[in-house]
């Protein structure tokens, strides 16, 4: 076999139509659009439009808002961390910040910091240096031999 013979299997791939290219071809002239009207002309993309009644999203009551100071944390579990100490990705000596969470490949990106949760089992004495941490977790670490240090206010 050689690579000029390599083809795809019939009908695996379909020819796009061809519109509007004369009233011979069956899709000349309006070009599958119909005639006249607003949606047989370019540039229209009525979305919530009823028909000149309200539109539903603007029937409905606003609820809610967006609290523009709210922090955006990456969450980590301890368990999440004794797989990353196992592997030889932490050092469990160094105290374990966002930075040396990124640099180990637990988080893709730093946020607005990290906050911590009991969700596994955590069995190093790990020191932490971190922006948020549940009871649970401060707890679970404690019992460990570790500490967490969570900056700006004690544990949440």
């Amino acid at each position: 076999m050689k690579l000029n013979d390599i083809r795809d299997n019939e009908g695996a791939t379909k020819a796009r139509k061809r519109v509007g290219r004369g009233i011979g071809s069956g899709t000349g002239k309006t070009g599958g659009r119909g005639v006249k009207g607003q949606k047989s002309r370019s540039g229209v993309a009525i979305k919530g439009f009823e028909g000149g009644q309200m539109p539903l999203h603007r029937r409905l009551p606003k609820r809610g808002f967006t609290n523009i100071f709210a922090k955006n944390f990456n969450i980590v579990s301890v368990g999440r961390i004794q797989q990353a100490i196992d592997a030889g990705k932490l050092d469990a000596g160094a105290p374990v910040t966002a930075a040396s969470l990124k640099e180990a490949g637990v988080l893709k990106r730093i946020k607005d910091g990290v906050r911590l949760l009991a969700d596994g089992e955590i069995t190093s004495a790990v020191t932490f240096q971190i922006e948020g941490a549940s009871k649970a977790a401060v707890a679970a670490v404690e019992k460990a031999g570790g500490s967490v240090a969570v900056a700006g206010s004690s544990a949440e």
